[in-house]
Parts: structure tokens; C-alpha cells; sequence
């Protein structure tokens, strides 16, 4: 503080202060998030809001009022400041732009809106081929298969459980665990597709990042909203520990919209790992 207030340009005065402001917001959220899932656990372990409040040197109707109102504790499962979401791109004869498919631009507005509702902001980026995105950063989530993410596709083989294969009909998703294979039925025309979500180590070792993606770009589409819809069971199962599943995606054939996503194997927790 003493160092920004000496500073003569006053461009770079707002400017530093600007970022203190917001890394302290951060932090606040943050420690926020943290009391509220600390009420929460004395909460299930049987004391009333009362004892709590007695314990924590608070009244009855501010522990209430935080357990209602502070940041949601499953907010950490996705990070801790501003999200990424890294799409994986290609090009097309014809388009000088990178082109996304339609599916996992409605997935990447998926994320956003659940961003928002845990008080998380949130930006995007097209990866272009051939798909080398940079997966050494916090707050990272990253859509699309290791078709178009070739890079992704080799820190993919830390999960000895599940993965993507590709074989002489195309790419398909595999149990290794379980000896099951999973192909999309989008190759026999119809509505309906199978899709990765796990949490997988920074090459650098420094931390995680989430990675969903479909075997075609309805999976994709239908991860996001599964991890929309059970996010809160899988903090409570996982924390932000790495872990991965499956899950089957099926889609009106007439417009295209998703009707279902079902989880068809098991959450397989990566022991031992963060």
C-alpha cells in the first residue's frame, strides 16, 4: 500500500490499485465461500444454528444469514477467480475464421451461466490447430475431443480409468476399468452421443484443470449441462481432487435440442492425486 500510494504517474496509481482491488475481492470471496461450507459441515454434524453462533462469537440471525447468502461451496470446483474456457477449433475450406461447432458454443455459454450464478466471471478462447493449448493456468476448462485437441489427448492418458481410443470407425470412449467401449451412436445417424468429464493434472505439475468433452459435439454440449446440474454432488463427492466419468447424451432428432444426460459409469476418484 505504501509502495502505491508513492507512485507520481497517477495513470499507473489507478492502474495497480485497480489490480489490488480485484485480488482482494478475490480473497474475500474466497475466505467467504470457505465459512460458509465450515458452517455447513458443523450444520450436518448436528449442532443448530444457535450453538454455532454461540461457538463462533456470532448471533443466530447473521450464521443464518451467511449459510443463505455467502458464496456456495461448490464455487472452488470450478476456481477460484476468472474462468477459461478453451474451445477447440478448426478450419474449414473456404472460412479464413476458426470455426466452432454450434454445440460447444452453446456449451461454452453453458459454463458461463453457471459461472455467473456462483459469482464467477468468466472469458473464453478458440484454439486453433493444431489444438496446442496451454493448459498451465488456474481456472481453466477446456471443451473438445482429442480430435481437435491432439495435445489434450496425451495428458488424457494419466486416467487409467477412462479415455478416449480411436479405432477404425472413428474415436470412441472406453471404461478400462470396467473392459466397455462406447461408441457414439451419431455414426449409425442417431440422436444421441457419449462424452468425457474429469478433472486432469497441469503438465507443470502446479494444479488441475476441468476437461469435458463428447465424442461429437452433442456429447460436448450435454457434459456442460450435466456438470451444471450436479455440480453441488460432485464437489460433495470430490472436492476439486481429480476424477472422471461418462455420460450419455441424447438429443431431439427434430430440433436438435438435448432432452437427457445420464451418467453411465462410475465416479472414478484418481486416489492418491489432486
Amino acid at each position: 500500500m505504501h509502495g502505491l500510494a508513492a507512485m507520481v504517474d497517477p495513470v499507473e496509481r489507478a492502474r495497480q490499485a485497480g489490480v489490488l482491488i480485484d485480488e482482494h475481492q478475490a480473497s474475500i470471496l474466497e475466505l467467504s465461500r470457505m465459512r460458509r461450507e465450515a458452517l455447513e459441515e458443523l450444520l450436518s454434524a448436528g449442532m443448530t444454528q444457535v450453538q454455532i453462533a454461540g461457538k463462533i462469537g456470532m448471533t443466530r440471525a447473521r450464521v443464518g444469514q451467511l449459510l443463505s447468502s455467502g458464496p456456495r461451496p461448490e464455487r472452488i470446483f470450478l476456481g477460484t477467480g476468472e474462468i477459461t474456457v478453451a474451445l477447440g477449433g478448426k478450419r474449414e475450406a473456404e472460412k479464413p475464421k476458426l470455426v466452432v461447432s454450434a454445440e460447444m458454443l452453446a456449451g461454452c455459454e453453458r459454463i458461463s451461466e453457471i459461472a455467473r450464478s456462483l459469482n464467477l466471471k468468466s472469458q473464453s478462447e478458440v484454439v486453433p490447430p493444431p489444438g496446442m493449448v496451454n493448459l498451465n493456468r488456474p481456472n481453466l476448462i477446456v471443451l473438445g475431443s482429442p480430435r481437435i485437441l491432439p495435445f489434450v489427448g496425451q495428458v488424457l492418458e494419466a486416467d487409467e480409468s477412462l479415455g478416449f481410443e480411436n479405432g477404425k470407425d472413428g474415436w470412441y470412449l472406453v471404461d478400462r476399468a470396467a473392459g466397455v467401449e462406447f461408441h457414439s451412436p451419431v455414426n449409425k445417424g442417431e440422436s444421441a452421443d457419449y462424452a468425457y468429464i474429469g478433472r486432469l493434472p497441469r503438465p507443470d505439475g502446479r494444479g488441475t484443470f476441468l476437461y469435458l468433452a463428447g465424442i461429437h459435439g452433442p456429447g460436448t454440449l450435454g457434459a456442460t449441462h450435466f456438470l451444471g446440474s450436479q455440480l453441488e454432488r460432485l464437489y460433495r463427492e470430490v472436492k476439486t481432487r481429480r476424477f472422471s466419468l461418462l455420460v450419455k447424451c441424447v438429443v431431439d432428432p427434430g430440433s436438435g435440442r438435448l432432452q437427457s444426460v445420464d451418467q453411465v459409469t462410475p465416479l472414478y476418484k484418481h486416489e492418491g492425486v489432486s
